[in-house]
């Protein structure tokens, strides 16, 4: 081992990670395996405060962890993470520690096996911005995903630092997403939660569903507007505790309102054609979050997209 070229990562254990084994740490910290992790100790490739450390070893917020990963050739499988500018894509905002963009629709979060498109990731490494390293190669920096067909507001870690406690933030449910739907019909309460557990459906690849075998998914809604003249339809305002997986798609579509133009889940493909939709009409228009640098409570926020707008204008007969 002692021959193997060495990436070697040095950060102090956030507060998230305080009282974890180092095994578990290194694996949330950097997206390896437990066993991965557990190997690199083993190996004496961590340290904690100067001091080899083995994989149990518990940690406390504030100490100096040292790891030496190994520089390993890229395998066939592994996915390449190229510089490609993204068009539409909009920096939100900008500064040491994250980098918040207004995704565009038809943009995946990062590379993925099947997708050949632009990435969220390409797009900031063509405009040069460099990202933590943390997570798995193709997603390096990412720590909450939209789905390719849904537009709106993405943070993304630029320090392993900001990576690690945006993780936990997320993971904890101190991040407030704010998302705007259209859906078909009026759903009756006109407010309300949803709390139903979601896994990937039995019968379908890439779909969802609501099962009891899931994990727990919990979407609250409240009703902005109800259309009734062009097609009877209304705009949602949707607030996330959880993240789940096409989480509003499939809990919309559990209430029997799915969003206009989303055919996978169930919405009518002749008013999706009436409306000008060729997706669903789906925005993350709101993030608010403690910023992991100053530890002062950022909002962020994002207009409809022209198509979007395009619809609503279309429902209100303008």
């Amino acid at each position: 081992m002692a021959d193997q070229r060495s990436d070697n990562r040095t950060l102090f254990v956030p507060e998230g990670l305080d009282g974890e084994r180092v095994d578990a740490a290194i694996g949330r910290l950097f997206g390896l395996s437990r066993s991965r992790s557990a190997e690199l100790a083993t190996d004496g490739r961590v340290t904690v405060n100067h001091r080899v450390s083995s994989k149990s070893t518990r940690l406390a917020a504030g100490d100096m962890l040292e790891v030496a990963l190994p520089t390993e050739q890229p395998s066939a499988t592994t996915l390449a993470v190229l510089a490609e500018p993204v068009p539409g894509m909009r920096i939100v905002h900008d500064d040491d520690d994250i980098v918040v963009v207004d995704k565009p629709v038809g943009v995946a979060a990062h590379p993925s096996v099947g997708w050949s498109g632009p990435n969220v990731v390409a797009g900031l490494a063509a405009a040069g911005f460099r990202i933590a390293t943390s997570g798995a190669s193709e997603r390096q920096g990412i720590v909450s995903r939209l789905d390719v067909g849904t537009s709106g507001l993405m943070v993304v870690a630029k320090s392993e630092y900001a990576y690690s406690r945006l993780k936990h933030a997320f993971r904890t449910r101190q991040v407030d997403k704010t998302y705007h739907a259209l859906v078909q019909g009026l759903p009756d309460p006109m407010s309300g939660t949803i709390e139903a557990p979601i896994g990937r459906h039995p019968a379908h690849d890439f779909k969802f569903a609501v099962m009891g075998s899931g994990k727990p998914a919990v979407t609250h809604y409240e009703v902005i507007e109800a259309f009734h003249g062009f097609a009877s339809a209304a705009l949602l305002e949707i607030k996330l505790e959880t993240g789940r997986t096409h989480q509003i798609r499939v809990h919309l579509a559990a209430l029997r309102h799915p969003c206009c133009g989303d055919p996978l889940y169930g919405a009518d493909p002749r008013l999706a054609a009436r409306l000008g939709l060729d997706r669903q009409w789906l925005h993350a228009v709101g993030l608010g979050f403690e910023h992991p640098g100053t530890g002062d409570y950022v909002t962020f926020s994002s207009p409809y997209p022209p198509d979007l707008e395009h619809t609503l204008d279309l429902l209100a007969g303008e």
